[in-house]
């Protein structure tokens, strides 16, 4: 149901005709957020080198041979210029080398053991795990270490082409020079051994990368610490043979290198007391430093990198936090409702179940019908409550509507139905007006495109048997759920509402009597001030202000109403926005109840932080469910993350099973359930974030018609007619099949309909 507050006035054809039409900033700004937290999370996944690492493919065929100068050469390779040469380390100099660093707890304590025993070395570094710890790059070079390029994503070169070298060593560069402000011109290729190793196949990216202005360095001795083969082991591997020289190949990162570490503190003084010496390659070789200063745009671009890759970082462990939290609300919130729910359908269909001592309840009723433009609908909702079993008067307040409304009903001419005109002011407005028109201390309240069953008004009204209850939630049901969105929002109702109404319920915290089927007392309503404009969920806000009066709210399960759901998005997308931006409001209206003491104060203590929790923390934070799926299946383990989602989802399909059972619904449109959770849930989060950003920017919202076609029908009910109106208001009823005839009667669409009460409620 949805009313208006006012009326714009006619647009010039003109200037209407010239005008743009605009992304909605309240649209756009949730829409870039979550394309920048996929961003964040795209950028994370490649940094951590979660795809294109080690990814082999077939290689061409070597034409190019390995020189045996090289072959029988020294760890140092130049082929920059077109030369090629091999150097060797002199005699009883080691240069000791880590590779695939660095490592956030393994690198320090290599630095800190070369810092205790005045020992230089030369860091291999990878660029993804350099982009992770600048910090720790920046150590090496302001402590006098050399760094190298060990590729950004450690792939085997001799398996790719020129086009991912180039991209492996400028994005290790980039990433080098935004932690320490430098280039070098020291590289050695991933899973590189010594030089009389090299094959035909390496020896052409040796060259090529010797073109693009670097020098390969590969070892003389390898510790093989990789193996974890014990300190000893590692000391020995490593110790030249005869006082040569030699480039030593350890590493400071892939695993447990506590080896390493107590390896390397007796190796330096072991080696040193054969009369070696430590430096890094340059001073080794007499060379130039292999470091350059980085200054102007090529400074600030790896910089800004790194700063992406920490942001990346920290909003990962962010999400991966709030995936935690939501994670656990999810299950709680799932094992809660199948608890709570269970309890009380065991309790209300007791054979000796009774609401109160006044049982059964036979009062007769006053139905407010608030009504704007439903010429298409209120034929089939009138007639539906003239066929109650329950005494009752009817009270349409027709709310300034222009489609002839008001005309409908009285040309119905039933008895026990009044109609009361006013001039447009809006829902709260024209239920007030009811209200005090009505004759009865039982008031039920519904929307005008909604559809009672006979003994709707009945069951609805017996919990006042309890003098403690003060309103009554009735069963909200979708009669047009033949449609994919039908079913989605049928799925949402029977799963996401009416557990939760049976939960609240004996919680004795229900947050929201839905407008379209609610029942309450005269004397609750008064003493609270009737129905309040304050905000968009006038249902939600009068709910919470009749529990901080003291009274009960209880659900009907019985009371079943039929209502007409958006059938398009865009209607869809309307209505829930409105539902989340009232709740929101009605929530911080009532914030004070957190406070409050005695019987009151229960909603405050129980219920408004569960409704904070479950209506809008968690649904703000669910799509971490599935943006995190999406990394999972990009980035790995892919297995073990669908296996994950299938969990969730199965848990969830356990629970939308038992809401059916309990609601005495067909299972067969729980067969959607997979597509809602990946496509319909997605649409409800995005609503959710434009209403956060609309509260938090103090925006406004206006009631919006949405537009109804008057198919909804009861269960076993004929079927509905629907009535068309000219411009002037004139109204021709037209039949289910199409034809114009005159007024008769009318029913409502089956139980074959999908989601779509006009109750105010973010999706859960």
């Amino acid at each position: 149901m949805a009313f208006r507050t006012r009326r714009p006035g006619p647009a010039t054809p003109a200037r209407t005709g010239s005008r743009r039409r605009r992304l909605p900033l309240r649209l756009l700004v949730p829409v870039l957020l979550l394309v920048a937290l996929m961003a964040m999370l795209m950028l994370r996944g490649y940094v951590h080198s979660e795809i294109l690492a080690d990814h082999r493919i077939r290689p061409e065929a070597a034409t190019d041979k390995v020189p045996e100068k090289i072959l029988d050469g020294g760890p140092v390779i130049d082929t920059r210029g077109g030369r090629t040469e091999s150097l060797r380390i002199p005699d009883h100099r080691l240069v000791l080398t880590f590779d695939d660093g660095p490592d956030p707890t393994w690198t320090p304590k290599v630095l800190d053991t070369l810092k205790k025993h005045h020992a230089h070395a030369v860091f291999f570094v990878t660029g993804t795990m350099t982009s992770r710890y600048p910090d720790l790059v920046r150590r090496m070079v302001a402590e006098g270490h050399e760094v190298g390029l060990h590729t950004f994503n450690h792939p085997d070169l001799s398996y790719h082409g020129k086009r991912r070298i180039d991209w492996e060593l400028s994005t290790n560069q980039l990433a080098i020079t935004g932690a320490a402000g430098i280039r070098t011109s020291l590289f050695r290729p991933p899973y590189s051994s010594f030089a009389d190793a090299m094959d035909d196949k390496s020896w052409p990216v040796t060259r090529y990368i010797g073109s693009l202005g670097y020098i390969t360095v590969v070892d003389t001795v390898d510790s093989e610490d990789w193996r974890k083969p014990g300190v000893a082991r590692i000391i020995r591997n490593a110790t030249p043979e005869g006082g040569k020289g030699a480039v030593v190949l350890m590493h400071d990162s892939g695993g447990d290198r506590h080896q390493t570490v107590q390896a390397l503190d007796r190796y330096i003084p072991l080696m040193r007391a054969k009369g070696y010496t430590f430096a890094n390659l340059t001073e080794a070789l007499d060379a130039p430093s292999a470091h350059t200063p980085v200054t102007g745009p090529e400074l600030w671009k790896g910089r800004a990198w790194i700063l992406l890759v920490q942001a990346s970082e920290k909003i990962t462990d962010g999400l991966a936090v709030g995936l935690a939290v939501v994670g656990s609300l999810v299950i709680a919130r799932f094992l809660l409702m199948l608890l709570l729910s269970g309890v009380h359908a065991r309790r209300t269909r007791r054979r000796d179940f009774t609401w109160g001592p006044g049982a059964p309840v036979t009062e007769p009723v006053s139905v407010l019908v608030p009504a704007y433009n439903e010429a298409k609908c209120i034929e089939n909702t009138v007639r539906s409550l003239a066929a109650s079993d329950h005494p009752i008067e009817v009270l349409v307040v027709d709310d300034g509507s222009t489609d002839g409304t008001a005309k409908i009903v009285e040309a119905l001419g039933l008895p026990g139905v009044r109609v009361i005109r006013q001039l447009n002011a809006g829902k709260p407005a024209a239920l007030n007006r009811g209200i005090a028109n009505a004759r009865h201390d039982l008031i039920v309240m519904m929307d005008g495109d909604t559809v009672f069953e006979p003994s709707t008004v009945r069951e609805l009204v017996q919990p006042f048997a309890d003098p403690r209850v003060g309103a009554v939630a009735g069963n909200a049901k979708v009669g047009n759920r033949d449609s994919l969105i039908g079913a989605w929002q049928h799925i949402e109702y029977v799963m996401g509402f009416n557990l939760d109404r049976r939960m609240y319920d004996v919680l004795r915290c229900m947050p929201t009597i839905p407008g379209a089927v609610g029942a309450f007392r005269r004397t609750a309503l008064e003493r609270v001030g009737g129905m309040s404009e304050d905000t968009l969920a006038e249902d939600t806000d009068i709910t919470m202000a009749i529990h901080r009066d003291g009274w009960r709210v209880v659900y009907a399960e019985k009371a079943r109403a039929w209502t007409e759901a958006p059938e398009t998005v865009r209607q869809l997308w309307s209505q829930r926005y409105r539902w989340s931006y009232g709740t929101m409001q009605a929530i911080w209206k009532h914030r004070r109840a957190l406070v409050e003491r005695g019987p009151s104060g229960r909603f405050g203590r129980v219920g408004l932080p569960l409704v904070s929790l479950f209506m809008v923390v968690a649904p703000l934070l669910a799509p971490l469910i599935d943006i995190f799926l999406l990394y999972g299946v990009v980035f790995g383990p892919t297995g073990k993350t669908i296996g994950a989602w299938l969990g969730v989802l199965a848990l969830q399909a356990v629970c939308a099973a038992y809401a059916f059972r309990l609601d005495r619904e067909p299972m067969t449109h729980l067969i959607s359930l997979p597509l809602q959770q990946i496509l319909y849930r997605q649409l409800m989060y995005v609503v959710l974030l434009q209403s956060w950003i609309t509260a938090l920017t103090g925006g406004r919202l206006r009631w919006q018609k949405l537009r109804r076609t008057g198919v909804v029908e009861a269960p076993g009910g004929p079927a509905p007619r629907r009535r068309t109106a000219d411009s002037t208001g004139n109204v021709d009823s037209v039949n289910s099949t199409g034809s114009t005839g005159s007024t008769g009667s009318t029913g409502s669409t089956g139980s074959t309909g999908n989601v779509g009460s006009t109750e105010r409620r973010p999706v859960a």
